[in-house]
């Protein structure tokens, strides 16, 4: 061999060695867990709920929200803590909030209430959820002096469960977007609760159903607070709830748009009006999340 053709050759083979790499491109994996409101199928859970937990964990679902602790028995959906944490851990489940019967303890003794809110902690310990939320306000209380009370009340509690290891949230619905004289009871929720003691739950159906204010301003307004959202659709004709994608809620411009920042946990749920039954509402609602919304978590 030539020596010049020698030089030529061996050159480019060492520069060829040089070359960078080509870069794989992966899909980055979803910041977020597809989560389920557990209510949505309250009325299987109440009958067959590890059957239904499977279920649930095969069309998709990786977190969840409960309801309906009994705190004198230590049981969810009839099953003791542990056993239930052991269900869920098999199925690679999880459950990171819990919705928990607090507006029975509104006019009693605290002591009462804050009794029942230690056995929510020690539950939620107990099943790995993080979060503790109030989910509801019983109508005689709904009103200005009402709300000053609740307010009240959010705080100490807030205060109990950061000092029992988890976080403290409140879920809105419609009523707290009612005029009471030129204020709402969820102003008065923002302005009177402290933000590091109570976070915000945000119910995106209610807002778009009752609220004057959109969704981007209040999580604008009240930045580090929003730390999970209740996401359904709203039917076009009689604004009671429906499957995603069968509703007038945007998502898809919606979820664009809005800061996730202090995001940590979603969940989708119906609260009633099936177009079948509530197993095929949380099939049709994962299915029309993973093709048009997931791109967004």
């Amino acid at each position: 061999m030539k020596r010049r053709t020698f030089i030529r050759q061996t050159g480019l083979a060492s520069a060829s060695t040089a070359l960078p790499l080509p870069i794989i491109s992966r899909p980055l994996a979803p910041k977020y867990k597809m989560g389920l409101q557990l209510f949505t199928v309250r009325d299987v859970m109440a009958t067959d709920p590890i059957g239904t937990l499977k279920a649930v964990r095969e069309l998709g679902y990786e977190d969840s929200e409960i309801f309906g602790y009994d705190s004198e028995n230590g049981t969810f959906y009839g099953l003791k803590a542990k056993e239930f944490r052991r269900v869920i851990d098999d199925l690679g489940f999880g459950v990171s909030s819990g919705h928990y019967n607090f507006s029975q303890f509104f006019n009693g003794p605290h002591t009462v209430l804050k009794e029942y809110l230690a056995h929510c902690i020690e539950g939620s310990h107990l099943i790995g959820a993080k979060y503790i939320t109030w989910p509801w306000l019983a109508p005689e209380y709904r009103y200005a002096e009402g709300y000053k009370k609740l307010v009240n009340l959010l705080n100490h509690m807030g205060e109990q469960v950061k000092e029992g290891g988890l976080s403290f949230a409140y879920h809105n619905h419609g009523f707290e977007f009612a005029d009471l004289g030129g204020q709402t009871g969820y102003d008065m929720i923002l302005a009177g609760t402290d933000e590091e003691l109570v976070k915000l739950q945000m119910d995106m159906y209610w807002v778009a159903h009752s609220s004057k204010t959109s969704m981007a301003q209040y999580i604008a307004q009240n930045p580090g607070r929003y730390v999970m959202w209740h996401i359904k659709d709203m039917d076009k004709v009689t604004r009671d709830y429906s499957e995603l994608g069968n509703g007038s809620i945007d998502y898809v411009s919606l979820l664009s748009q809005l800061d996730k920042d202090a995001l940590e946990h979603i969940y989708i749920e119906q609260g009633g009006n099936f177009a079948h039954n509530s197993i095929q509402s949380i099939t049709d609602s994962a299915a029309y999340f993973k093709t048009h919304l997931a791109r967004y978590f």
